[in-house]
């Protein structure tokens, strides 16, 4: 059976391992390698070629058509202008990825990691508390409960780790219900975990702070020692004791604990090597090194379901779920029973409170599929604390893919994953970050800043994290910069996440990422406006990329679409256009190759965007849909299960039509003459179909077609008229409504109110 690095077994997934799925298991380090002069040099360069063809491509193929054969038809004036404007607009898509690219080199140039000492020295004084909010919806529990250890071990002087259990709180599925006992149960769990060894070290700490020396002696010095061993000792129990489902396991046991391990195992060498050679160990050391077990071993970890409490909102969407806990951070609440269940009243003190939430300096966000290395915490809140940091309200690492995926597609949306690592970099560089709601460390005050109240129900209901479109994070970061808060990427890898293992999964997160940006960009464009007023300086660079990131998705699927279909007239087409592509083609390659992957994977990204071109364009479709209708496109979280995920009829039917349509096109266009049209017909038709064998499956898309064929014939039983009556009398005789409520309304009697202590079902789940 191979192994990994660590020597751990390659896992059996359950999933039979693909050929030409991810090899690598080692993710890369964690400090950028310092890029080298040519390489930026070369950034530059293509830039500059980029700007330079197209501006050959229009000047001399378009504008010189016009001017040396005089009037043209009105069709091909008509197709000129079209062509011109969607090579545009990819053009400068393609420009915008070099800009971006270039920055992040620039970026990882200039980046000098903060030692360990200056780390210890910064928090020796400070105080300041975080509370790391895990929005859960329908997990697998071992996935959230690696999730929760890596953040329940992160080492930081005060840190609260917060499970957001968004299920309904009672289901009848009896494996649901089972599910949710045992995501419960984890809080717990880890809490006892942590007890032997946070009393340990915290003792140690205390024991060593009060001692009047200045220096420690030979057995103060082993002792300080044996405590690191005896925690290298303890991390190895849970390293054997954790069971190997997938590669997300190796990563658990061989980066996070196996890295904690690593850092405590060589400060117990260095300590030693350091004695023998007649290094004194002083006290205000020692302290600094115990601070760094006890901080490490001790997190308070809990479970919190909004769905529990009438008075919260249960819109299912994860913005929600975030902003209920924290609408009640700082306060204190007894509970009152009603008949739609128990209401939050706050009360001004904590004394016989039955709920009390304490309030944090920093939040940080952390999906339930996601997972952070050690000194994530205590790097990005020392960046924050800077002077000139003082108005940063989101800090993150975009975050870096898994390693060692055994599905194809796993592996190529694992790159695409690290390329946008890269790209994210470089908006920081130009001052245009998005918030990327896989991780963040937030500044509670900013989000203060621009929380929206308003009352439903007789209930205060708070917005900070804003949910009016799928993609929450990247509107909450215009909302921060209408208030003068700025968002930083830091320039390391030290989160990291699950991309979709099947294609079903991935056209959910997918589709979802493809819808808002239209609606978001008004917003942003008015935020420009506010901010020059405020006499603010806004780049073109930084506008430009931001409208890119924001509506990109559209521009690019519908122009590829029109490449696709029309047939533009043979003298549009000059191999000028390919060479103003061919420096972002060749630079993807050059950064796939940099984050670990082929170059040859370009080729394999393209044909993958081909496939994903019809859940790109529903995605879009849905944005205008809801700015016609002004009703919010349902939350679709993206599956983190180890089962299949079955792909919509649509979805799986519409990559085989382009394939189809693309080889149409090559037959017409060869019986044309037009060879340039045919020859990128037969491009898009031979690596769409490599992508649709390699990362949908040809038996498992007649398997999703025949299952999304046949499908509408399953109905659900509707109620019976005599069913009906009995859920109006039962609701009628519940006098506890009635008192409540008051008279029985239409409304009541078609959503008959739970029982006293029960809670009310949230319709539109995820």
């Amino acid at each position: 059976m191979p192994t990994t690095t660590l020597g751990t077994p390659m896992p059996d997934t359950g999933r039979r391992r693909q050929w030409g799925a991810e090899k690598r298991t080692t993710p890369l380090p964690i400090v950028h390698p310092r890029p080298s002069d040519r390489r930026i040099a070369l950034a530059r360069l293509a830039i500059v070629a980029t700007i330079l063809f197209w501006i050959v491509y229009v000047v001399y193929t378009v504008i010189a058509e016009f001017l040396n054969n005089g009037t043209q038809s009105f069709q091909f004036t008509t197709e000129a202008i079209s062509y011109v404007v969607v090579v545009t607009f990819l053009t400068f898509s393609a420009l915008m990825y070099l800009v971006a690219r270039h920055g992040a080199l620039q970026r990882f140039r200039a980046h000098v990691r903060v030692p360990r000492a200056e780390l210890d020295r910064h928090f020796a004084d400070r105080s300041t508390s975080i509370t790391v909010l895990v929005p859960s919806y329908a997990e697998e529990p071992d996935v959230v409960a690696t999730t929760l250890w890596s953040a329940a071990l992160q080492e930081y002087p005060e840190i609260r780790v917060v499970l957001l259990v968004d299920d309904p709180p009672t289901p009848k599925d009896p494996i649901a219900l089972a599910r949710l006992d045992a995501t419960r149960a984890l809080a717990g769990a880890i809490e006892e975990a942590l007890v032997e060894p946070g009393s340990r070290f915290r003792d140690a700490l205390l024991s060593r702070e009060v001692a009047d020396v200045d220096e420690l002696d030979d057995d103060e010095v082993a002792e300080v020692v044996e405590h690191f061993r005896w925690a290298v000792a303890w991390l190895d129990a849970r390293i054997a004791d954790h069971p190997i489902a997938d590669h997300v396991d190796v990563f658990f046991t061989e980066q996070v604990l196996g890295g904690i391990r690593h850092e405590f195992d060589i400060t117990a060498e260095a300590l030693q090597s350091a004695h023998r050679e007649g290094y004194r160990l002083t006290a205000a050391h020692a302290v600094h090194l115990l601070r760094r077990l006890a901080w490490t071993f001790t997190a308070s970890v809990s479970t919190f379901e909004r769905k529990r409490y009438a008075s919260l909102s249960h819109e299912a969407n994860k913005a929600m779920n975030l902003n209920s806990y924290i609408g009640l951070m700082g306060g204190a609440y007894v509970f009152d029973p009603t008949p739609d269940g128990i209401v939050l009243r706050p009360v001004p003190h904590a004394e016989g409170a039955d709920l009390v939430v304490p309030d944090s300096d920093y939040l940080l966000t952390l999906d339930a599929d996601s997972m952070l290395l050690r000194d994530y915490c205590l790097r990005l809140v020392h960046s924050m604390e800077q002077p000139e940091t003082s108005r940063v309200a989101v800090t993150q690492t975009p975050y870096s893919s898994y390693r060692g995926a055994s599905t194809r597609i796993e592996r190529l949306a694992a790159a695409t994953t690290d390329i946008q690592h890269i790209l994210h970099q470089g908006f920081s560089h130009h001052d245009a970050t998005f918030w990327v709601g896989a991780n963040a460390v937030i500044r509670k005050r900013a989000l203060d800043d621009i929380v929206e109240t308003e009352t439903s129900g007789g209930f205060t209901i708070k917005r900070f994290v804003q949910d009016r479109t799928v993609i929450e994070d990247t509107e909450s970061s215009v909302d921060l910069g209408m208030h003068g808060w700025t968002l930083v990427n830091y320039p390391e890898r030290l989160s990291y996440s699950a991309t979709p293992p099947d294609f079903g999964s991935l056209v959910i997160q997918r589709r979802r990422w493809a819808n808002g940006g239209l609606l978001i960009l008004p917003k942003y464009l008015r935020q420009v406006r506010e901010r020059r007023a405020r006499g603010e300086r806004v780049t073109a660079t930084e506008i430009m990329l931001r409208i890119n990131y924001m509506t990109s998705i559209a521009w690019a699927s519908f122009g590829l679409v029109f490449l696709l279909a029309y047939p533009y007239d043979s003298r549009l087409l000059s191999p000028v256009v390919l060479f103003a592509a061919l420096p972002y083609f060749l630079a993807m390659a050059s950064d796939l190759r940099y984050s670990g992957y082929k170059r040859s994977d370009v080729f394999r990204i393209y044909g993958f965007n081909l496939i994903l071109l019809p859940v790109n364009l529903a995605g879009v479709a849905k944005s205008i849909e809801q700015a016609i209708t002004s009703k919010k496109i349902p939350f679709a979280r993206t599956p983190k299960v180890r089962n299949r995920t079955t792909t919509p009829l649509l979805y799986v039917a519409a990559p085989y039509l382009i394939i189809g349509f693309s080889l149409f096109t090559l037959w017409r266009d060869v019986q044309a003459g037009n060879w340039g049209n045919a020859a990128f017909a037969a491009f898009n038709a031979v690596l769409a179909l490599a992508a649709v064998i390699a990362y949908i499956g040809v038996g498992t898309s007649l398997v999703d077609l025949w299952f999304g064929a046949t499908n509408w014939l399953y109905v659900t039983p509707r109620r019976t008229a005599t069913e009906t009556e009995r859920s109006a009398d039962d609701a009628t005789a519940d006098w506890r409504t009635v008192l409540y409520h008051g008279a029985i309304h239409d409304h009541a009697l078609e959503h008959p109110a739970p029982a006293l202590l029960g809670t009310p079902t949230s319709g539109g789940q995820r």
